[in-house]
């Protein structure tokens, strides 16, 4: 048995969501991991021992009975569930003015209706235990216009909001909320994009110390998150993004 008890994380088998999940686990957490594939966690450097404490479940966060099934899934192992991390997302972008209504509520059911359904799922189990940790991974876009972009630009300022009303509602049950917003971020997914060409270019230019960030960077950040347990520490969204958001 777990001595923490067990984490849900969304879009858990690659990226941030991967190095999350291995790193919650590298502390002694039991890791449920929920993708649309079911798969484990994709980390190079993950021990025998961490992917040992994850276990992968199949789940459409766009759909609530899915989520709704999985988390009882997950209540069924036995173990306190004492956190939740909404990583899943979606980035679909284009112009403003000819933006698709079926995008535009793709990235929102994506990005933010799943964040509030599984916040709702995860309520009564963080009671049960006494209290926990929500983690909702937005983005430094939530500040930022950002040309072609409205959607993805608008989706994650809504998930500031969500956290910001469930800590101050949920308070008084022990259960507190963070967002934690990156800013770009080199992953599996975009590494070549990332690396070479004129987004990489642009980056130099922009990010202060000219180097984007890495999915250990925000995992790291997570896993602080739960370590410390700072239980005055709730409602913030904690930007990990370079000082890019704030460069003038």
């Amino acid at each position: 048995m777990s001595k923490q008890g067990t984490v849900i994380i969304t879009g858990a088998s690659r990226g941030i969501g991967a190095a999350i999940a291995i790193a919650l686990a590298d502390q002694g957490y039991n890791v449920a991991c929920l993708s649309r594939r079911g798969e484990l966690p994709v980390v190079p450097h993950a021990s025998d021992v961490a992917l040992a404490r994850c276990t992968a479940f199949t789940c459409d966060v766009t759909r609530g009975e899915s989520l709704q099934s999985v988390f009882e899934q997950v209540a069924a192992m036995g173990e306190p569930i004492v956190g939740l991390v909404n990583n899943a997302g979606i980035h679909l972008e284009g112009l403003s003015a000819t933006f698709s209504l079926n995008d535009y509520e793709t990235v929102f059911s994506t990005n933010t209706t799943s964040v509030f359904v599984s916040c709702q799922h995860i309520y009564p189990h963080l009671v049960s235990a006494g209290g926990g940790l929500i983690v909702n991974i937005g983005s430094f876009f939530d500040k930022l216009g950002v040309k072609r972009n409205l959607a993805y630009c608008a989706s994650k300022a809504a998930v500031g909001a969500i956290t910001r009303c469930l800590a101050v509602e949920w308070a008084g049950k022990g259960i507190r909320v963070i967002d934690v917003a990156p800013g770009y971020i080199t992953t599996d997914l975009n590494r070549e994009a990332m690396t070479a060409g004129p987004l990489r270019e642009y980056l130099g230019k922009r990010i202060p110390g000219r180097e984007p960030g890495t999915s250990d960077d925000v995992a790291k950040l997570v896993k602080a998150l739960f370590v410390a347990d700072i239980p005055f520490l709730s409602g913030e969204t904690i930007y990990v993004d370079g000082a890019q958001g704030i460069a003038h």
